[in-house]
């Protein structure tokens, strides 16, 4: 139960965090905001943001099947992870662009996820930042 009130509140924080910050990075392409969404998803996973950034693909989810929360936390890390992507497309960095892509579609896939979909928490995020 403990753990379960414990990820609820991280879960929380999260997208608090990351509802402005997103906006931010795709709407005025607001590198410091980007670098903001970055450091909570290394909140999320409990590693330094550069370091969580800077794994490769497979070696992020086994980092997130190793703290034993990948499975409550890869739709949120997948959908941040996806939204970072365009970002940095958006602003003509298309290597960290594919670099983002693919962690989050290895996310996704690892615990049985799709990259587009969407969390319930962030859907009014999702929604504004479709509009």
């Amino acid at each position: 139960m403990l753990q379960h009130d414990y990820l609820l509140e991280i879960i929380q924080q999260f997208v608090q965090t990351i509802t402005n910050a997103l906006h931010r990075a795709l709407e005025e392409h607001d590198e410091v905001a980007i670098g903001e969404v970055e450091s909570a998803i290394g909140e999320l996973l409990q590693l330094d943001a550069e370091t969580a950034m800077s794994l490769a693909p497979e070696s992020l989810v086994t980092m997130m099947m190793l703290a034993g929360t990948g499975d409550a936390i890869s739709g949120y890390v997948a959908y941040a992870l996806n939204k970072l992507s365009v970002a940095y497309g958006a602003m003509g960095m298309e290597g960290l662009a594919e670099d983002r892509r693919e962690q989050a579609e290895a996310v996704a896939e690892a615990f049985g996820s799709d990259v587009n979909e969407v969390p319930e928490e962030l859907r009014a995020l999702d929604e504004g930042l479709s509009s």
